[in-house]
């Protein structure tokens, strides 16, 4: 029984390490989670079986966890504080134009409503993939539309500051990956307790998606307070990461890979659409917020916020004020993903 299943993993491993190779090469985003996929992809589609266990896909939701709780500054709450009647419209804006694409989407039947409007929501693809399926949505259409808005908005963030800045615009921007490097292990260890506990709440709790959310909510509190800095080295993220792309991967279809093959037009048609209206946004702020355009356009970007953040650290740009304005959506669109999508399934019917 166990050659069987080595043979069928062998190459689930080896793929997923090549294709991750290969959007580390072209600076695809999200690689350490879409090559598994993939590759899970691939073998679903060959009839090659690898079961991703329900425990190993909750500590995965946990470790994701803990890494968004790590990635939101303290500072992120004051500057938006500071200045929330023009953060919170732009940031409501944002969700609302999502919210009618994926309700568009949902009314041609592109997909069936609840997974159109998870899809279609502007930032966190991560959780908002891993939230979908616990609230009804097709986590494979869903992860479909998440990444390919997350590939096109990274690639035409880049484009946007190469013409912003002309011929000096950095090609470091791009951060260099290291698998293995020095970890703190005193902090790692406190870690490791953080996301078991996440983890076990959760299984408790039964939460929708909750090894991830109650995580997050423990390691924010501990992050905060100040009791304990997250310590996530990056071959647990890519662990992580790789099984969460291979639970989604493995779950594909030929039919479902021909009926995302085919919506793929009208998908490319709503990512660019959504482009276009925060780019609407980005020209508002730049007329009566005094925001200077290239700031404007990568603080209203919608998704990508880790690319993001890379190129606006390397560009001559109001970083606070971009990852303000990222932050705050993304914590925005975890709290309202779950109420948006009940609302408008109701409304469709579904």
């Amino acid at each position: 029984m166990a050659i069987p299943k080595l043979r069928n993993w062998l190459p689930l491993l080896i793929l997923s390490l090549l294709f991750v190779a290969m959007m580390e090469l072209v600076h695809l985003p999200a690689a350490l989670l879409l090559g598994p996929m993939f590759a899970g992809i691939i073998l679903a589609i060959l009839n090659r079986p690898v079961v991703v266990s329900k425990t190993s896909f909750g500590v995965a939701q946990a470790v994701v966890g803990a890494m968004i709780a790590h990635a939101i500054p303290p500072s992120v709450f004051g500057r938006i504080a500071a200045d929330w009647p023009l953060f919170i419209s732009c940031i409501v804006s944002v969700i609302f134009a999502s919210a009618i694409l994926g309700w568009i989407m949902a009314k041609l039947q592109v997909f069936p409503g609840s997974t159109a409007i998870w899809g279609s929501s502007p930032g966190a693809a991560a959780a908002m993939t891993i939230m979908a399926e616990s609230f009804g949505a097709d986590v494979r259409l869903v992860a479909f539309m998440q990444y390919l808005r997350v590939m096109i908005v990274a690639l035409v963030a880049v484009l946007v500051t190469r013409i912003w800045m002309g011929a000096t615009s950095p090609d470091h921007a791009v951060a260099t990956f290291t698998l293995f490097g020095p970890v703190r292990w005193l902090p790692f260890a406190g870690t490791l307790l953080v996301i078991a506990a996440g983890y076990l709440i959760a299984r408790r709790v039964k939460l929708p998606s909750g090894p991830m959310l109650i995580t997050l909510i423990l390691g924010t509190i501990i992050e905060d307070t100040g009791v304990l800095s997250l310590e996530l080295p990056p071959w647990l993220l890519a662990l992580s990461y790789a099984v969460i792309g291979w639970s989604i991967g493995l779950r594909f279809t030929r039919e479902i890979v021909w009926y995302a093959a085919r919506a793929l037009p009208r998908v490319l048609l709503s990512v660019l659409t959504l482009v276009a209206v925060c780019c609407g946004f980005a020209f508002l702020l730049v007329q009566f917020a005094g925001i200077d355009p290239l700031t404007a356009y990568l603080a209203t970007s919608p998704g990508g916020a880790d690319t993001v953040a890379i190129i606006a650290s390397s560009s001559h740009v109001d970083i606070s004020f971009v990852m303000a304005m990222q932050t705050g959506r993304f914590i925005l669109v975890l709290i309202t993903g779950p109420a948006i999508s009940r609302f408008v399934a109701k409304r469709l019917g579904a």
